[in-house]
């Protein structure tokens, strides 16, 4: 496995990337060629309802999108543990069985699961999935804490990929709202979630809309994922 050093050195520029998306890719690649891991599924968290929302899937073979998986973490107690703890969490056996999605599609021979959180200070905004490692592979404190460590640099430079855009500059408000659009959810949805009144919920969509001079919901999410403000 790589040294914390040589990984931090993959990351020492964003700006040879040019898009949001080629950014998470080469995150994943740093993290499959770091580490004895042979997958990787990265989703976007809100703490607005504990939603996760899957974004990229890779391994050796190629790279798809999983726009499909959206999970209430709460429901799979070693991924809610990995982010409250903000540490790196790892089950076999039996544990494996209680924590999996079906959405997670594995050989059945697999029965190991990996949780990543992507995190900086307090604040979770991702983590990464694994389900296929390398043969005899032996997961221990100092290969999970160097994982939390690799989680703790994304955080960082998805942080700083973020501070590249001086144009964009949504309050706190109106970026959570837009990232429950981003997750899907309806506007009777992210009021209820938020208890606010659906016109206040329009009435921050069409502020976000308006900074990012977007011409729609789905042009402003697109501008968001695009330019690193949303995972």
């Amino acid at each position: 496995m790589s040294n914390l050093y040589t990984i931090q050195k993959h990351f020492d520029t964003i700006d040879d990337f040019s898009n949001h998306e080629e950014l998470l890719i080469h995150i994943l690649q740093v993290y499959l060629n770091s580490f004895p891991i042979k997958d990787a599924y990265l989703l976007r968290y809100s703490p607005i309802g504990f939603v996760a929302e899957g974004i990229i899937y890779l391994n050796e073979s190629g790279g798809i999108h999983i726009g499909e998986i959206r999970e209430e973490i709460r429901s799979f107690p070693i991924i809610y543990s990995a982010i409250v703890d903000k540490k790196a969490k790892f089950c076999t056996g039996m544990d494996y069985l209680k924590n999996i999605s079906i959405k997670y599609v594995v050989a059945s021979k697999h029965n190991k699961l990996l949780i990543v959180p992507i995190f900086i200070g307090p604040y979770v905004f991702g983590y990464i999935c694994s389900t296929h490692f390398e043969e005899d592979i032996e997961i221990s404190e100092k290969l999970l804490d160097d994982l939390t460590s690799f989680g703790n640099t994304v955080g960082h430079l998805l942080i700083q990929s973020k501070g590249k855009n001086k144009d964009v500059s949504l309050s706190k408000r109106e970026l959570e709202v837009m990232m429950q659009v981003a997750n899907g959810d309806s506007t009777k949805e992210i009021a209820n979630i938020m208890d606010l009144s659906e016109l206040t919920i329009n009435q921050y969509v069409k502020s976000a809309i308006k900074k990012l001079k977007a011409k729609n919901r789905s042009h402003a999410i697109n501008l968001l994922y695009q330019q690193g403000i949303i995972l």
